[in-house]
């Protein structure tokens, strides 16, 4: 930046203000709902729910992952969700080798594929989209990415069930 000068205007109206504006505070929200404890007490309920059921546990995490990624955006979800996950390693028996991990990353991961608000690529991708003239709504991108996402999930149930 020092040698080629670019010019800051024209920097600063090249940011997509829209999409940057709207993960700030996704992350302040997140950060209150952990604050006002929500996320202890998620932890709490989906442990009561599962028991010691490891396998029952990978398909809450995987799935509930993989649904609310569609609806919120995977990178402040996952974030939200790691004390969850650390708190069920910790007493369910045999989550001990990371698994329930692997279930919130593949989730959320595909889970960001089922809509348009799911993953910030695809926020950003829309708003390229758009400004170049060709809008993508969120009930078109949702026609497509819900059979995809349902799909995907299936089977990294499956093999995360096999391979664990």
């Amino acid at each position: 930046l020092v040698w080629i000068r670019p010019d800051i205007e024209e920097m600063i109206e090249a940011v997509d203000w829209t999409t940057l504006v709207f993960f700030i505070t996704l992350f302040i929200v997140v950060g209150a709902i952990r604050e006002v404890g929500v996320i202890a007490w998620l932890a709490a309920r989906i442990g009561e729910m599962v028991g010691g059921n490891l396998p029952l546990a990978m398909g809450v995490v995987l799935w509930s992952a993989a649904l609310l990624s569609t609806v919120i955006p995977n990178i402040p979800f996952t974030a939200a969700m790691l004390p969850v996950i650390g708190y069920l390693t910790n007493t369910i028996p045999g989550a001990d080798n990371l698994v329930l991990f692997y279930c919130l990353s593949v989730g959320a991961a595909m889970g960001g594929n089922g809509s348009l608000i799911g993953a910030s690529a695809n926020l950003v991708t829309a708003g390229i989209a758009e400004r170049a003239g060709y809008p993508v709504t969120y009930r078109e991108f949702l026609k497509r990415g819900l059979p995809a996402l349902l799909l995907t999930v299936g089977l990294a149930m499956a093999w995360l069930w096999l391979r664990f």
